[in-house]
């Protein structure tokens, strides 16, 4: 991240000085945002960058513990240069939040610089081989020119160039949601590769009593719990690489003067960390629990994916806040089409439901359920405008009224989300880069996406069932669909689950090996467990064995 928001959001100059060498590994970097008294709440920040006219320098300096960086990647032993998020100020006159390299250690010794608090913030639920660290700075002087500087600016003598787009540094947020997109479905991914091999050799409970013991993964009831996740897991890899393309899109515009996408990237962005971080942290744990008792076990590799999973659930913008968020745009841009304004793409079928709110009848196409999700969503959204403009006519300031919508804000925002995962599957899968697939492979795709229509379907009926005449049949229709393709994915699970192309180095786990030696692998993790290495272990004479010659 410390080298692509240089390059995204630096000068030329600062790219030679500072981007080049870090992304050669000259120099080694991190991104300082997040502090011990605020995260999501950006500007709410309190570290300052106050700009000396008479050095033409800024001098940082973080004025309580609150505002100490908290979190950072890399940064309690390994970095020595930051990208320093703090308020500007010039002659006392704050100028908003804005980006700062400075360097934080010796690059011969490695010594922290004069003024520079530095250390880790010690053991965490998962990622244990990252050492997040704090930052502190004391009266700390850096060059004017270290101030990234494409586009808001300040010149020689002070003089503050505001960004031709105040919100542009939300690029940045837009570029790392989308990587912890990448992250969830990898995590999600690859707890499905595990729990689908394992239940591939796992024998247990016959269907019919006179039968052999069949392998786990032939109970319908075990399909349910894992080829879900498969799917859910390959949605947000398809969905994640359009976000991508949308997002190079993006920056080609603004690169031109157009930020008119911008608002709707950030957007999505923020709804697909959401989902991507809940689905994952949920998917991996349900995975889990389809190993039984196994699951358990470290040596499967389940409590690091899941503790690298749902970290993700509260960087980089907690998911409560970023659903308000969404939820607020959703009812600003609700105001904007009752005033007769026209909408961005992303936002285009609230306004073919405003005009249309009457659904049309039930039919089996696949599109057909991505309509019911946009059609409850857009409601959802309706009922939230509805319920925060009586409250602020009631006498409720708009922020107390938002405040008191909130639970309404946040399922329209999820319910945004959800159709926009469905739309884009469905699309990708179906229209966008069909031919550049085999015909065999399109029909593997294509019973993924029914399931995961299907699935998101039925898991948002009470939503769906309040604003649409969905007859009992239909569901019966939607229950017979999943379970048929549960059915059709059963022969591929296993074959879907290696062309994911996770090396057992990279699953690490005793249960996901690709030979399918489950057994055996457990039992040798068993043997390496540092209580089998000697026939007595120390504490028998230390603590057991006078315990048994006690009398209580």
């Amino acid at each position: 991240m410390f080298v692509d928001v240089i390059y995204s959001q630096g000068t030329p100059e600062q790219i030679e000085k500072f981007g080049k060498p870090a992304a050669n590994c000259n120099i080694i970097g991190t991104y300082a945002q997040t502090e011990i008294g605020h995260g999501t709440n950006v500007r709410g920040i309190e570290t300052r960058a106050d700009y000396d006219r008479a050095t033409d320098e800024f001098v940082l300096h973080t004025p309580n513990l609150q505002a100490y960086k908290w979190w950072p990647g890399g940064l309690g032993h390994t970095a020595n240069h930051a990208m320093v998020v703090a308020q500007l100020y010039i002659d006392g006159k704050h100028h908003g939040i804005q980006m700062f390299i400075v360097q934080l250690r010796d690059l011969e010794t490695h010594m922290p610089l004069p003024g520079v608090d530095i250390g880790e913030i010690g053991k965490k639920l998962g990622m244990a081989g990252v050492n997040q660290g704090f930052l502190g700075f004391k009266r700390v002087r850096i060059p004017r020119t270290n101030m990234l500087m494409r586009n808001a600016k300040v010149l020689p003598g002070g003089k503050f160039v505001q960004s031709p787009a105040s919100r542009l540094n939300y690029m940045t947020m837009v570029f790392t949601r989308c990587l912890i997109v990448n992250l969830s479905y990898d995590c999600l991914l690859q707890a499905a590769t595990i729990s689908t091999r394992y239940s591939a050799v796992r024998r247990q409970s016959p269907i019919n009593s006179s039968d052999p013991e069949p392998q786990i993964i032939d109970h319908v009831t075990q399909q349910q719990k894992l080829f879900p996740e498969i799917a859910n897991g390959i949605a947000y890899r398809i969905t994640g690489q359009h976000m991508w393309e949308l997002y190079e899109l993006t920056l080609k515009e603004i690169a031109n003067g157009d930020y008119t996408r911008m608002a709707d990237m950030h957007i999505v962005a923020c709804a697909l960390k959401v989902l991507s971080t809940t689905d994952g942290s949920f998917g991996v744990e349900r995975l889990r629990l389809a190993c039984g008792g196994h699951g358990y076990l470290t040596s499967t590799n389940f409590s690091t994916l899941y503790g690298n999973v749902i970290a993700a659930y509260t960087y980089e913008g907690e998911n409560t806040v970023l659903l308000l968020q969404i939820g607020r745009y959703l009812v600003k841009t609700w105001t904007q089409l009752t005033q007769g304004k026209k909408m961005s793409p992303l936002a285009a079928y609230l306004a073919e439901i405003y005009d249309k709110p009457e659904i049309a009848a039930w039919n089996d196409s696949r599109s057909y359920l991505v309509k019911l999700l946009q059609f409850t969503a857009a409601n959802k959204t309706r009922l939230a405008f509805e319920n925060l403009t009586n409250r602020v006519n009631g006498g409720q300031t708009l922020e107390e009224a938002s405040n008191n919508t909130g639970i309404e804000l946040t399922q329209a925002a999820e319910l945004h989300g959800r159709q926009f995962v469905a739309s884009a599957f469905l699309e990708q899968i179906t229209v966008a880069k069909k031919n550049q697939r085999s015909v065999a492979l399109n029909s593997v795709l294509e019973n993924i996406l029914e399931l995961y229509l299907v699935q998101t379907v039925l898991r948002h009926m009470n939503d769906i069932l309040r604003f649409t005449p969905i007859s009992d049949a239909n569901l019966r229709s939607l229950q017979n669909r999943l379970e048929l393709s549960l059915k059709k994915l059963r022969p591929d699970a296993v074959a879907i689950c290696d062309g994911f192309d996770y090396h057992d180095r990279v699953l690490n786990s005793t249960l996901g090996c690709y030979d399918g030696n489950v057994y055996e692998r457990l039992f040798e993790a068993a043997k390496k467990s540092p209580l089998n290495q000697k026939p007595v272990p120390d504490s028998f004479e230390k603590y057991l064995k006078p315990f048994l010659k006690s009398n209580l």
